[in-house]
């Protein structure tokens, strides 16, 4: 998603709005569902019933699109003192932390996964969410967690970073942040315009939707809410540092964001000592700093050419989207390559790369 929306961005300076088709994943719902529930047992039952009600679904099997849709807890062998509150991307869906919160689980941690409001159901959803509802969201589930362990943390993905990473500087009871490639500096340079863009258009990509732990789709409305993530982690980061332990994970190829970008907010504005960042790809230049880790992104021996903006959040054994998934990002450019009869002409990697002779997956 945040790859088309480099590319559409430009293309709106050039071209008019897009027209959805008449179908319910371009129809919002009549609201959004509460979140502020007195537990997260009630938060979950009561999300779960909302999303089986409003989902406009893609396949014939409801009870699994609904299932990685709905927020979900996993509870340690014993009790925990650590608990973790992790926040997805931008149109993504909770189960996005399966395999991290099921290792942490292993590893003693309560972890719990939301669903930030306008997610889990269609993509015309998110015009109704707003970014208190985003910001609120967390903060409720936050204080919540806080109720039962000893030491409270918070992870996010892309866009889930950013907000994360903006609350832990206002909430004394954080002890640390894990970022999975955080959206702090888009590269792009037409983002500011979004929030001008969504008073006269609706929607800044129509694609289809086929894939039921994401959208594919992506209204203005969207669109801005990252923008003002952006902005709001930006502003933080330049007004003070994060003096508490953070790790953070970037693809030196990330397609959506800029990478070297990152590291040097890490480098300056991350200053603990017990903070880590995982760089995956070539060693930086000029690199200096003993909490970075340098990690080889080409594996050919997985077919693997480059990591993405994905690449630390799944499991090999993934399910759906894992080494042999049922859903294959076919979105690097081969609109008019057919797919290969053979598994083994297909590689991993970062959009808008190109690997010789054979195809590339998003």
């Amino acid at each position: 998603m945040f790859r088309r929306l480099n590319i559409l961005l430009s293309l709106l300076l050039l071209a008019s709005c897009t027209v959805p088709p008449n179908s319910p994943q371009f129809q919002p719902s009549e609201n959004l569902p509460p979140y502020e529930q007195e537990s997260f047992d009630q938060y979950v039952r009561e999300t779960r019933a909302w999303i089986a009600d409003h989902r406009a679904f893609i396949g014939e099997n409801h009870d699994l699109e609904i299932e990685l849709n709905t927020p979900f807890e996993i509870r340690p062998a014993e009790p925990a003192q650590r608990g973790i509150l992790l926040v997805h991307g931008l149109g993504a869906s909770p189960w996005y932390f399966i395999d991290i919160a099921t290792a942490m689980a292993n590893d003693g941690w309560l972890v719990r996964s939301i669903l930030l409001p306008g997610h889990g159901t269609r993509p015309a959803d998110l015009m109704l969410a707003n970014s208190k509802d985003w910001e609120n969201i967390i903060a409720h589930h936050a204080n919540l967690l806080a109720e039962e362990v000893d030491e409270l943390w918070l992870g996010g993905f892309s866009t889930g970073g950013n907000l994360v990473t903006s609350h832990a500087y206002t909430d004394d009871n954080i002890e640390g942040i894990l970022l999975f490639s955080p959206g702090f500096y888009p590269d792009t340079n037409y983002l500011f315009l979004t929030p001008a863009i969504s008073y006269f258009w609706d929607w800044l990509n129509i694609d289809d939707e086929d894939n039921i732990a994401t959208y594919q789709s992506l209204p203005t409305q969207g669109a801005s809410l990252y923008y003002r993530s952006v902005s709001r982690v930006q502003k933080n980061l330049d007004t003070a540092r994060f003096n508490k332990p953070v790790l953070m994970t970037m693809s030196q190829h990330d397609s959506v964001l800029d990478p070297n970008a990152t590291l040097t907010a890490f480098q300056d504005r991350f200053p603990h000592n017990k903070s880590r960042f995982v760089w995956y790809g070539d060693t930086p230049q000029n690199l200096d700093d003993p909490r970075v880790t340098v990690l080889v992104s080409h594996l050919p021996e997985r077919r693997i050419s480059t990591f993405s903006h994905m690449n630390v959040l799944f499991a090999p054994e993934n399910a759906y989207y894992g080494e042999a998934g049922s859903y294959i990002m076919y979105e690097n450019g081969q609109d008019d390559i057919p797919r290969p009869d053979n598994p083994e002409d297909l590689w991993f990697g970062d959009g808008g790369k190109a690997q010789r002779a054979n195809i590339m997956l998003a």
